[in-house]
């Protein structure tokens, strides 16, 4: 796990910032961890799936995937809320502001402090910060699905995610 500032090429070589730990949820396994050691299982797996729900994910977490095997099924799956939203609005939104204007939820801290956390050795804390995004990130899509709408910045917006 690498910051950008430490790879050559800097926020333009996301591949080369090497995967500590992902984390997915799909109904029938809940959350499951995956470590470099895995990567190639997690691409698979992945692969396996109609839609991958990302936050981000075209742009950051599929190109960490890159370094390890093509991941072009990979985007044919993507639906990336992060994505959807900034075509649709405009601007970039964060899954913290997200959280706490949809959700009233906040997470627990972001991708410096993780970095900060992996290197003192707190794995866990790592897997569990990654899960709490993931379960945000869920709920934000099931009540964007639910009712039709996420909130930002006190506004309704209007979505449609199948």
């Amino acid at each position: 796990m690498r910051l950008s500032s430490e790879v050559d090429g800097g926020w333009g070589n996301i591949r080369a910032f090497g995967l500590a730990v992902a984390v997915t949820w799909d109904k029938e396994y809940s959350f499951r961890r995956w470590f470099e050691a895995d990567a190639l299982k997690l691409i698979t797996e992945l692969e396996q799936f109609t839609h991958v729900i990302t936050f981000n994910g075209n742009r950051f977490d599929i190109e960490v995937l890159r370094a390890y095997a093509p991941v072009e099924g990979l985007r044919k799956r993507s639906l990336d809320i992060h994505e959807l939203l900034h075509k649709q609005l405009g601007h970039r939104v964060k899954l913290d502001q997200l959280a706490k204007d949809t959700l009233g939820t906040a997470k627990s801290g972001d991708g410096l402090e993780a970095v900060k956390w992996w290197r003192a050795g707190q794995k866990d804390r790592v897997a569990e910060y990654c899960e709490q995004d993931v379960a945000i990130l869920r709920d934000v899509v099931e009540h964007g699905r639910a009712k039709g709408f996420v909130v930002i910045s006190a506004k309704q917006v209007r979505v449609k995610w199948e």
